[in-house]
């Protein structure tokens, strides 16, 4: 399994560097450390080799940002009070998370899944939904799934949870397409949270009754939700 592990990302970097038409077999071997024809035999021809490990980046990537959305809590008593009055928990931990999720968004391996993608749709059409599809629902359902929560204890407004989750991710992600110049311009963690502050901003505006910048009180919510 170490040696499939070690082909599947020596694999991911020869494609990424070269794309689908220039990548060889013998190049993805020589970086995996391991002889041709064992490529061979644990992923077969180059066409397979590319799904797999164009597979298995993208449940990689969905893995770490799935857990970044499960991170979406607010436990207000947790929240120490500021200088102005009490810390709004519902801001602070959405800017938490859209900022984890956009460093995540701009990690080299992900800017060059989506070029990947972008690049070889055409020759395999399949690719988006077996690679993206099925983990893009799922992070779209987690977000939801709190969002929902958020809703219920009064901290959002009464809304669609799942329109809101989209929301909120177009808000984070959307403005990285431009300012990354699709992944090869890096973008500073400071322009990041820029960012992230104001996808939170729009989308509390959106999302919730009270005035931006305002919070209930602590007494009056939940333990954590």
């Amino acid at each position: 399994m170490d040696k499939r592990q070690a082909i599947l990302d020596a694999a991911f970097t020869v494609f990424a560097n070269r794309g689908y038409a220039g990548a060889c077999m013998e190049e993805i071997a020589e970086v995996a450390g391991v002889a041709k024809h064992t490529v061979y035999n644990h992923l077969g021809d180059k066409e397979s080799l590319f799904h797999a490990a164009m597979e298995a980046a993208g449940s990689a990537v969905m893995a770490e940002n799935l857990a970044l959305a499960e991170q979406l809590t607010v436990d207000p008593s947790a929240v120490a009070p500021t200088a102005g009055g009490q810390a709004d928990p519902v801001r602070t931990r959405l800017e938490d998370v859209g900022r984890l999720l956009l460093h995540q968004c701009c990690d080299p391996r992900s800017w060059a899944l989506r070029r990947l993608l972008h690049a070889e749709i055409t020759r395999f059409p399949d690719l988006l939904e077996a690679v993206w599809g099925r983990g893009a629902d799922r992070l779209r359902q987690t977000l939801a799934d709190r969002m929902a929560r958020l809703s219920l204890a009064g901290l959002l407004r009464p809304c669609d949870p799942v329109e809101a989750a989209e929301q909120f991710l177009a808000l984070l992600t959307g403005p990285m397409e431009a300012r990354s110049q699709l992944g090869t311009r890096p973008v500073p963690d400071a322009e990041q949270e820029l960012v992230a502050h104001a996808a939170v901003s729009t989308f509390l505006r959106a999302y919730r009754d009270a005035a931006p910048g305002a919070s209930p009180s602590p007494s009056s919510l939940p333990a954590t939700v």
